[in-house]
């Protein structure tokens, strides 16, 4: 029985390729691909435009002292999540490879109408507009970091622990919609934190433990079994923390 085919549309990165290592064996991926990462300073501009100078510099602050120091010291803790999901982070075999400016660009559309996947795995893109939902009848499913929508957009995982909402701390498997994060859910799935993880470590625990509800949810839809699923939980859209926020939250609460 042939494989399913399915594409990929990413950015690139270590979650791009243990998604992909983590699917190839099931099923047929017929392509990856990739788009141009936004360029730092139009990032930056979105953002002070976004939230402002003072917001801004507080997370350029914390990214650039406290998260790169827990990135360095968690490459143990990472190696041990990684042996325990059996999650494999080499790079993409290149002939899998396809390369656009964007996920939102002519060619990305173009190529999606030119391989006609039966569906389409998000990983990481930015915002996936209209045009290219609409450009062929099939279905887009993410992985998100957070339990939506009670924790959209970033570091779901580190929020729902800092706000001691240990409950919410998990992972969402969704249809994607043009919102961020808005899309109908499939899978929710807590994630079990020890006293190894932080800020650094949350993202890989979610994306492991995504990625057996993404296989479930790829499975479901060829067997015609997909089920959607709604919540009561409030809505709201979550950024990096500022480094006063995160010192805040270690000191009065421990949380890291």
């Amino acid at each position: 029985m042939d494989k399913h085919r399915l594409i990929m549309l990413a950015r690139p990165g270590d979650s791009a390729n243990i998604l992909f290592h983590s699917l190839k064996n099931d099923f047929e991926i017929e392509a990856v691909i990739l788009e141009k990462p936004v360029a730092a300073s139009e990032l930056l501009k979105k953002r002070i435009k976004k939230l402002g100078w003072w917001k801004v510099t507080g997370q350029l602050l914390f990214q650039f002292s406290i998260a790169k120091i827990l990135k360095q010291t968690s490459r143990k803790r990472k190696q041990e999540i990684l042996k325990k999901y059996g999650l494999e982070n080499t790079i993409l075999p290149a002939d899998k490879i396809i390369k656009v400016p964007s996920v939102n660009s002519y060619e990305c559309i173009e190529a999606l109408r030119k391989i006609k996947p039966e569906l389409i795995i998000v990983c990481g893109t930015r915002i996936i507009s209209k045009s290219v939902l609409e450009s062929l009848p099939v279905k887009f499913i993410n992985i998100h970091a957070g339990i939506t929508p009670k924790y959209r957009n970033v570091h779901g995982g580190y929020w729902a622990i800092a706000n001691n909402d240990i409950e919410n701390c998990g992972v969402t498997v969704h249809l994607v919609d043009e919102g961020i994060d808005t899309g109908t859910i499939i899978y929710q799935q807590k994630i079990l934190i020890t006293k190894k993880d932080n800020f650094a470590t949350y993202p890989l625990l979610q994306l492991a433990e995504g990625i057996i509800y993404l296989k479930r949810a790829i499975n479901d839809f060829f067997e015609n079994k997909l089920i959607l699923q709604k919540n009561n939980l409030e809505s709201k859209i979550w950024y990096h923390p500022t480094i006063w926020q995160y010192i805040y939250k270690r000191i009065v609460y421990n949380k890291k």
